[in-house]
């Protein structure tokens, strides 16, 4: 079940859809705002087990039931569990977009009773009914999550298929998600050591997203954002485990493949809209990447 919904409040608006597929609850929010502020969320809703994904936007929460407050930069996520559910937001820029997932506490604990050690210690904790998150570092939104939570956003299957598709992307996040958490647990910040340099790494990322097509330079994106290239440059690194140009190649080769799943574009013209220099150069690229040609997608999905 699809649910479209908008929200009007004093200091702005939220539109937002969420999906029902069974008992696991799937949600995409944007909410705007008139002015800096802050707003209180409550759920007195018990036994569900929330990852959360922050994808744009800086904002600072206080989570009552942890007893902790987080100052975040768009590109974060993490998984928590609480028996109640309150906290309070502050919106530090004008725009912020969020994804969810809610699992019901029974069907986490069996989806994790056998998954890594980490999760196995956080269902431990959910068991014992103690609030808890799965790191206490905020694993980053890497091209691999995006790319679900986009395939999920703009899903084109209806009735069954599309639940089945639901459950299959919920899990796959799930499973994203822990690992990358896992590795922002052991990971050694060298290059982006503070919050400032984190969201100009941040908006090195969303510039790359908003001009997939046309992507600017390096010497461009330094002096977009304030930072010399070489701290851009290892700084991105750190922070995505890919390159600049890495993470560009895997964003063009990921839309190009969901455009010829969700329209009836060519390939030539999916190549031409995604900047690439020639159809062929798109086309070596494509089956580099996923092992076949643009056209066996098109006719094999």
């Amino acid at each position: 079940m699809e649910e479209r919904q908008t929200r009007e409040f004093p200091q702005g608006k939220m539109t937002g859809v969420t999906w029902q597929c069974d008992d696991i609850l799937l949600g995409h929010a944007v909410s705007s705002f008139t002015e800096l502020s802050s707003f209180h969320s409550k759920s007195a809703n018990t036994d569900i087990v929330r990852m959360h994904f922050g994808m744009k936007g800086d904002y600072m929460f206080t989570y009552k039931q942890l007893g902790k407050t987080f100052d975040l930069v768009g590109g974060h996520h993490n998984i928590m569990y609480s028996n109640e559910f309150e906290m309070t937001v502050f919106n530090k820029t004008l725009e912020i977009e969020t994804f969810g997932i809610q699992f019901p506490k029974e069907l986490f604990i069996r989806f994790t009773e056998n998954a890594s050690d980490a999760l196995k210690r956080f269902s431990a904790d959910i068991i014992e009914g103690k609030s808890t998150m799965l790191s206490d570092n905020w694993g980053t939104i890497d091209s691999s999550i995006q790319q679900v939570i986009q395939q999920i956003i703009h899903c084109k299957y209806a009735d069954s298929l599309k639940k089945l598709f639901l459950l299959s992307k919920s899990i796959e996040l799930l499973v994203l998600c822990a690992d990358t958490c896992e590795a922002s647990d052991n990971k050694k910040e060298v290059f982006i050591k503070n919050k400032t340099d984190k969201e100009k790494i941040i908006a090195v990322r969303d510039l790359i997203n908003d001009r997939v097509h046309c992507p600017p330079s390096l010497s461009e994106i330094a002096q977009h954002v304030g930072l010399n290239e070489y701290k851009l440059k290892r700084g991105f690194k750190e922070t995505f485990d890919n390159t600049v140009f890495g993470y560009l190649t895997e964003r063009r080769l990921q839309l190009a493949r969901q455009y010829l799943l969700d329209t009836q574009q060519t390939a030539a013209e999916v190549a031409i809209q995604l900047g690439y220099a020639t159809p062929q150069h798109f086309n070596n690229a494509f089956k580099k990447k996923f092992g076949v040609t643009p056209y066996s997608v098109r006719n094999n999905p």
